[in-house]
């Protein structure tokens, strides 16, 4: 099983970013798909999810800016991001798992599978 992520990096505030997940190794059109992030010094943040059928769900502090999306036929999903501000900086990372997990986890290994994360910087 894998999920690699990636189209971090730095951007300005205000700007915009598009992470990409690849999965592989499992039945993705089967499961919940997510997006959390970890900032410097701070916990894990339930960011976005995505049920197979494709209805979403956002964390207040990104409803709005961010729009999550998947590729069943790809095995990928996304997290398109506007407006970018500096507290967006983190790690983001992509997570799998075949039932709904409530808000943010306590760590990632409450998640079936989870990638190695990808950074985002946003700062002038």
């Amino acid at each position: 099983v894998q999920l690699v992520e990636s189209g971090g990096g730095l951007v300005q505030p205000g700007g915009s970013l598009k992470l990409s997940c690849a999965a592989s190794g499992f039945t993705f059109s089967s499961y919940w798909m997510y997006w959390v992030r970890q900032a410097p010094g701070k916990e894990l943040e339930w960011v976005s999810d995505i049920h197979a059928s494709g209805s979403t769900e956002y964390a207040g502090s990104v409803k709005g800016r961010f729009t999550i999306s998947r590729d069943n036929a790809k095995d990928m999903v996304y997290l398109e991001m506007n407006s970018l501000k500096p507290e967006d900086t983190a790690v983001y990372y992509c997570a799998a798992d075949k039932d709904y997990v409530l808000g943010t986890p306590r760590a990632l290994g409450e998640y079936d599978y989870w990638g190695q994360g990808t950074q985002v910087t946003v700062s002038s």
